[in-house]
């Protein structure tokens, strides 16, 4: 079977009240039409036509990088079955063609290989709902065949009373395709072409019609406003703890966790409520994090200790490294292992020896740190001068003294201790104290200022 994917992504979103075309607001870190691709490339289709409108080429230009994707513009946007018509010419050899919608992105491959697998030339994705008002009722005959879709605005009393209602997921000949969407018309209260009047047009051909009815109304829930796109990022977030949870992560709280990314594990990893995941995130065997943390694009290996309140960032923390609480570890960074981070450290594209220490209010940018190496609290590197930045290179089981202004380029080097208060401008020898600090004074005879006098 050569399928054909049409997803139709043109509309405005009124409701979302945002100039933002709907397709591309996000859920779960992502734009919502990129969940629904992910979902039509897992069914091995030849081709995948989104039709878009609303937003011009906002819409395609998200998606630059998917050479998978062809587009078809929809204006003006005259009805779903008009939607369909823009992308049939991408259609042609198609021997089944799959109607998918940009704002229903929790829809389950599994769930689409289901309705795939009726022979029928039209089949359905129906669901029941306790409360179907606005959306298309599922008429059937005496016999239980789909008949035809009774929309909202058009449906007698008695169809509004169906509780089975049309998802607007559908399956459909491709062979017949063209032959319907010619047929559709408009006479209807909106003055639309609604794909689903080819319902109508297959039963009037004498053709069977199936639905196949979902069994989680979530799955194919459309998004419409702010308050539906956020009941269904907790669903998805909900199904991806349950996934993690399953395969041994522990969540303190499933209900306090966000992915936006991917997460990748190993064994006996921890994680606290509030943690947020972002882009591509792996964690090894062993790693704890605490709570209120967010970590972006990070590699941590085993053991790894992240206490709470942290923001980690493209950077790679090595194997039984201690970060935190309250540290920020900035793109670029490397820790080589068993290093300490502590409270209120910043850390930035530097690289941080083995078993060194930097523990209390301190801020490293541009910098290669050695083994074994103290730094102390309050120290700075200072690597930029408002127009370059330069490096600190501080070498192994250096110690470098609390308030320290290490001002790059410069180099300390092995062994090396600086000062307590210094402001180190020259390279500082190996295996030497060096002290750049004014010399103290007492002036015995000073009064302080008084107020008024």
């Amino acid at each position: 079977m050569r399928l054909g994917i049409v997803i139709l992504a043109a509309g405005q979103g009124t409701r979302m009240k945002s100039a933002t075309p709907k397709v591309l607001h996000r859920l779960a870190g992502r734009p919502l039409l990129a969940h629904v691709l992910d979902t039509a490339a897992a069914l091995d289709p030849v081709r995948v036509a989104v039709v878009y409108g609303h937003g011009g080429e906002q819409v395609p230009a998200q998606f630059a990088q998917r050479d998978d994707v062809v587009w078809a513009e929809q204006t003006p946007q005259l009805g779903t079955g008009h939607a369909l018509q823009q992308a049939q010419p991408h259609l042609d050899d198609c021997d089944r063609v799959l109607v998918l919608y940009g704002d229903v992105p929790l829809v389950e491959p599994d769930t689409l290989r289901a309705l795939l697998a009726r022979p029928e030339p039209v089949s359905l994705l129906t669901v029941r709902l306790p409360d179907p008002t606005g959306y298309g009722r599922i008429v059937r005959d005496a016999d239980g065949m789909v008949r035809r879709i009774a929309e909202q605005k058009d449906a007698s009393d008695a169809e509004r009373a169906i509780d089975e209602v049309n998802t607007g997921i559908m399956a459909l000949d491709g062979t017949r395709l063209a032959g319907w969407l010619g047929r559709l018309e408009n006479a209807n209260a909106q003055g639309e072409y609604y794909l689903t009047d080819v319902v109508g047009l297959a039963v009037g051909d004498g053709l069977p019609v199936e639905a196949v009815i979902a069994s989680d109304p979530l799955e194919v829930a459309g998004i419409n406003d702010r308050a539906q796109l956020a009941q269904l990022e907790r669903a998805w977030q909900h199904r991806a703890a349950d996934r993690l949870m399953r395969a041994g992560v522990t969540l303190a709280d499933p209900a306090r966790f966000d992915l936006r990314g991917t997460l990748r594990h190993g064994r006996d990893v921890s994680i606290d409520v509030n943690v947020i995941i972002e882009g591509d995130v792996r964690l090894g065997d062993d790693v704890s994090v605490g709570a209120n943390t967010l970590l972006r694009d990070v590699e941590v290996a085993n053991g790894v200790q992240i206490l709470e309140n942290c923001v980690i960032e493209s950077a790679y923390l090595g194997p039984a490294s201690r970060v935190g609480p309250f540290s920020r570890i900035r793109p670029g960074t490397h820790l080589e292992g068993h290093a300490h981070i502590g409270n209120f450290v910043e850390i930035k594209k530097s690289e941080v020896g083995l078993g060194s220490k930097v523990n209390h209010l301190t801020y490293v940018g541009d910098a290669t740190i050695g083994r074994d190496v103290n730094v102390g609290a309050g120290t700075i590197t200072c690597n930029y001068d408002g127009a370059n930045k330069y490096r600190t290179v501080i070498g192994d089981r250096a110690f470098i003294g609390s308030n320290a202004a290490l001002v790059a380029p410069v180099t300390v080097g092995e062994g090396a201790t600086i000062g307590a208060g210094s402001t180190i401008t020259r390279d500082a020898p190996a295996e030497a104290l060096t002290i750049a600090r004014a010399r103290q004074t007492t002036l015995t005879g000073w009064k302080r200022p008084v107020r008024g006098k």
